[in-house]
C-alpha cells in the first residue's frame, strides 16, 4: 500500500515509520483525522482511547463517522476503519474516559509519540506530565470549535499561542504545577466566532486539518530526526 510513498521516502525511513508506536487519546474530529493519516502512512501499532459513541451531530466533521455507525463505540469503529485500509495493522483500544484514576493503566513509556486529541484540560495536563516524566514525545490539540478558516491552523509551542482560550487554560495549569517545558500544540490563530448557543459550532475543515497537521508533525519527526 506504500508504493507511492516509497517514491519520496527511503526504505529505512519507511521501516522506522512502520515500527513507530502511537497513542491517540480522543478519536473524534481531530483525533480521527490524525488516526486516518497515520494508518495510511503505514504505521502498524496504534492505541486509541475514547469512551464515546458516534452521534448524528458528528457526521459534519468526524472522518470515522458515517450514517451506519451512529451509536457505535468510536474505538471499535477505528479498528474497523484501520483494518479496511491495512489488514496488517494492530489497533489496541481502551473504552475509557482517561483521568487521574486510570491513567496508570496506560504505560506511556511503551509509546514513541502521544497525540492528545481530547477536550478535557485535566486529562491534557496528565498526559503532558506523564510524557515529560517518561521522555515520550507529545503533541496536543487546542481549540478547533467555533472556527471556520482551516488556513489559520498552526503548530507552535503552547507558551506562544494566540486567540485560544483552551491553550490559555492549559498554560495556567502547567504554571500552577511548575511545568515550564516547551509543548508542541496544534492550534488556530483565528478568533473564535461568538454564537448565541452553548453548543460549540464546527465545520469539517478545521478539526480535520488540525488532525492531519498532528500526523504530519509525527511523520516529519520520524523521518528527519
Amino acid at each position: 500500500m506504500l508504493e507511492r510513498m516509497e517514491l519520496l521516502v527511503s526504505s529505512d525511513n519507511i521501516e522506522k515509520v512502520r515500527n513507530t508506536k502511537i497513542l491517540i487519546v480522543g478519536i473524534g474530529g481531530v483525533g480521527g483525522a490524525a488516526f486516518e493519516a497515520l494508518v495510511r502512512l503505514g504505521i502498524l501499532n496504534i492505541t486509541v482511547i475514547d469512551n464515546d459513541v458516534f452521534s448524528k451531530s458528528n457526521l459534519n466533521r468526524q472522518i470515522l463517522s458515517n450514517i451506519n455507525n451512529i451509536g457505535s463505540l468510536k474505538v471499535n469503529e477505528a479498528v474497523l476503519r484501520a483494518k479496511s485500509i491495512n489488514p496488517d495493522i494492530l489497533v489496541k483500544t481502551y473504552d475509557i474516559f482517561l483521568n487521574e484514576a486510570n491513567i496508570d493503566e496506560i504505560n506511556i513509556s511503551d509509546y514513541d509519540y502521544v497525540l492528545d486529541c481530547c477536550d478535557t484540560v485535566t486529562t491534557k495536563f496528565l498526559l503532558i506530565k506523564k510524557c515529560l516524566e517518561n521522555n515520550v514525545k507529545i503533541i496536543s490539540s487546542m481549540g478547533t470549535g467555533n472556527r471556520i478558516d482551516s488556513s489559520k491552523i498552526v503548530i507552535k509551542d503552547i507558551w506562544k499561542t494566540n486567540n485560544d482560550p483552551l491553550a490559555k487554560a492549559m498554560r495556567k495549569i502547567l504554571r500552577d504545577n511548575g511545568i515550564k517545558n516547551k509543548v508542541p500544540v496544534v492550534c488556530s490563530e483565528e478568533l473564535p466566532i461568538k454564537t448565541h448557543s452553548n453548543v460549540v459550532g464546527s465545520v469539517s475543515l478545521v478539526p480535520n486539518v488540525a488532525g492531519f497537521c498532528m500526523a504530519s508533525w509525527v511523520f516529519s519527526d520520524i523521518i528527519y530526526k
